[in-house]
């Protein structure tokens, strides 16, 4: 969703099975049994089958199969949030030396990509809209968004740090930035589905004072595609991506 960084940069960031079981009976072994269940009547044939069945039904045979079933479950799990550290910690590596992305060349741009789609794909969090990890108060740490980076200002000029909080019990959004201007501005949040919102901006604040309505075509979008307690990678409807870090899980927007 949109970035605090400007006036115009700030609507930009919107922009902000388990395997088969193995076959215990072989063929010939199979045919083997075939002419002496035929041997049997129809009623005993189906008193075979109803004991098989009975047998193989019980309560414990069937609690040893959840236990199996729940310990490969947890085993998957736990695998996949040690993928995640890992990857994690190679993305923030990535990023750490090119100021939020402002010193990234276009393979910088394309490797950080890359290892964001790695991220994305074991992303812990299905319906980040429905989970408390959203709310709260991030820090950008990364992006593409060029408007948002302000790199054609001089470095003296650009904002030194940005904010974007959300409230997804209230859908609101505000994105802020630090010296030298404070700018912020506001938004209405719609959900689209259970990890994008369509993002309308409703007020800009210069200097972090001046309230100034923003104009009707102030619109955007907004997919969070990645999503646990402490980082956060979303993409915006115009092709840029956005990664940030958790500062303030209580934060509330101010009404």
């Amino acid at each position: 969703m949109a970035g605090p960084y400007s006036t115009s940069s700030m609507a930009s960031l919107s922009t902000l099975s388990p395997p088969s079981p193995p076959s215990f009976t072989t063929q010939s072994a199979a045919a083997s049994l075939v002419p002496k269940l035929h041997h049997l009547s129809p009623s005993h044939q189906n008193n075979c089958l109803s004991a098989s069945t009975a047998t193989a039904l019980t309560p414990a045979n069937l609690h040893k199969w959840r236990s199996h079933v729940s310990f490969f479950t947890d085993f998957l799990n736990k695998n996949k949030t040690k993928n995640a550290e890992a990857i994690k910690e190679e993305l923030l590596e990535a990023i750490a030396p090119l100021d939020r992305g402002a010193e990234a060349t276009p393979q910088d741009q394309e490797a950080i990509d890359q290892i964001a789609r790695k991220l994305e794909a074991v992303n812990p969090t299905k319906e980040p809209l429905k989970s408390n990890f959203l709310n709260g108060k991030w820090e950008l740490i990364y992006t593409t968004s060029q408007s948002i980076l302000q790199t054609k200002r001089p470095k003296l000029l650009r904002s030194k740090t940005n904010y974007q909080a959300i409230n997804a019990d209230i859908l609101r959004a505000q994105n802020m930035e630090s010296g030298p201007f404070f700018n912020q501005v506001t938004a209405d949040l719609t959900p689209v589905n259970a990890k994008k919102v369509a993002v309308k901006f409703d007020y800009f604040k210069i200097g972090g004072l001046i309230p100034v309505k923003a104009p009707e075509q102030a619109r955007g979008a907004l997919e969070i595609t990645y999503l646990d307690e402490e980082l956060r990678v979303s993409r915006g409807d115009k092709g840029n991506l956005f990664i940030l870090k958790m500062v303030d899980p209580s934060y509330r927007i101010p009404t």
